[in-house]
């Protein structure tokens, strides 16, 4: 009898690869066809520079490290008050995209959304020092983020506008 069922086993698993052998392959000839993702897929990081305050809250979080930033304090003249207001100006913002493990840590804590995924993928180079991608690139990037997905219809307004 279990000899009966261990043949049953066999033949049903014979079944199944005859019957995967037989079907089309959905393999893509990636470089000449670009695949299908999905709307929101995660590519690489882009920066939004004018949200930028350099607070540096990306740097710290990032467990790899890989983002380098750099900046200077500017001195403006404030209307209406008798001392100048120092603000920090972005002189570099840089990702390593060789260290970094897209784990989206840095998009997160970024207090004034100026961090955010895009789909991009092609981004390969033949140098590991390529890699180091800075902010011109991410600001290129920036605009190939989707937009947001629109709220339900029956939602709840944010907390914001209530």
């Amino acid at each position: 009898m279990s000899g009966r069922r261990a043949g049953l086993g066999l033949a049903k698993g014979l079944a199944v690869t005859l019957r995967t052998m037989m079907k089309r392959s959905v393999t893509r000839q990636y470089p000449d066809v670009s695949p299908d993702l999905a709307p929101r897929s995660r590519g690489v990081i882009a920066l939004f520079e004018e949200n930028c305050t350099v607070c540096m809250l990306c740097a710290r979080e990032c467990p790899d490290w890989c983002i380098y930033i750099d900046s200077h304090k500017e001195t403006l003249p404030a209307e209406g008050s008798a001392r100048p207001r120092a603000r920090n100006t972005l002189d570099r913002f840089a990702i390593d995209y060789a260290l970094c493990m897209y784990c989206g840590i840095c998009v997160e804590v970024c207090p004034f959304d100026a961090l955010f995924w895009s789909p991009e993928f092609e981004y390969a180079a033949y140098d590991i020092a390529e890699l180091t991608h800075e902010r011109e690139r991410l600001r290129e990037w920036m605009w190939t983020v989707p937009p947001p997905p629109a709220h339900e219809p029956n939602a709840d307004p944010p907390k914001e506008l209530r």
